[in-house]
């Protein structure tokens, strides 16, 4: 009886302790949200209060106002769509290669894609950009969209899913005379839902969220994302606090939304990422 209690007294303690780390992981993106209907006195006001003493939507109006917020939000979509299904397509081409194709030398080629995972993308920026400037790609689309296809981290986790199918399919197939094209889009894609959700939600992120590449690669207000269209909220000697947590909503939602229609697939998808090292 007395262990039974002490099991219950540990759930119990363990989920106050999830209760208090979820309420401090959380609680930056609630200020974040009440701080976007406050307004500038109030946004700043000491001792601070969490809920606004008026909800109002002038911020949001004022931003709108201000910027072309509509131009920056379309260019984000399109640009972190467009970028992810790029991503998706190549990371699982790739994957399939490494998991079910033999070649000599494919653990070798393997380990120097995981290694290109340690070199920070800032010091591969200056040749990078200096490719896209001799392919006359500097302020377009395909300049903000190109470098994002490659992920070496999504290839490895398309590639950890992909080892867990049995070979015996890939086999059964190629008797019937299906091509390695015909094996990967009919067969291996649909069995990978898991993989694809979780490497397209880190590759939407990383492109949504995307700053220092943008600003690089285009010069072009028209072509602006979301994330140039915030760094302007945020003056040289002073910033709207208020403007720039309206802004960080706007930016913030559609993540939300992206992840909440693929997190069973992203926590499966983690659950089965260590097999088969």
């Amino acid at each position: 009886m007395s262990q039974n209690n002490n099991k219950r007294a540990k759930r119990i303690l363990l989920h106050i302790l999830l209760i208090l780390l979820s309420v401090l992981f959380i609680f930056p993106f609630l200020w974040m949200f009440m701080g976007a209907f406050k307004n500038d006195v109030e946004v700043i006001k000491m001792p601070p209060t969490l809920l606004p003493s008026k909800f109002s939507f002038d911020n949001f109006r004022t931003i709108s106002k201000l910027f072309p917020v509509g131009r920056f939000l379309l260019n984000s979509v399109f640009v972190a769509f467009s970028s992810t299904i790029l991503q998706l397509l190549f990371c699982a081409m790739a994957a399939y290669v490494f998991a079910k194709i033999k070649f000599t030398g494919r653990e070798v080629l393997f380990t120097l894609f995981l290694i290109t995972m340690m070199v920070p993308r800032q010091l591969t920026m200056i040749t990078l950009y200096r490719i896209f400037v001799n392919l006359h790609l500097q302020n377009s689309y395909l300049g903000l969209i190109l470098p994002s296809t490659y992920n070496a981290l999504g290839i490895f986790l398309m590639r950890q899913h992909i080892r867990t199918i049995p070979d015996s399919f890939a086999e059964a197939a190629t008797v019937d005379g299906a091509s390695h094209f015909k094996i990967f889009f009919k067969l291996i894609l649909p069995l990978c839902k898991p993989a694809l959700a979780t490497v397209g939600i880190l590759g939407f992120m990383e492109s949504w969220n995307s700053f220092l590449w943008p600003l690089i690669i285009t010069s072009s207000t028209e072509l602006a994302t979301l994330p140039l269209g915030l760094s302007k909220l945020q003056g040289r000697w002073t910033t709207a606090w208020n403007l720039l947590m309206a802004g960080n909503v706007i930016s913030t939602i559609p993540i939300l939304m992206v992840y909440l229609f693929a997190q069973k697939y992203f926590i499966k998808s983690l659950a089965h990422s260590g097999i088969k090292g």
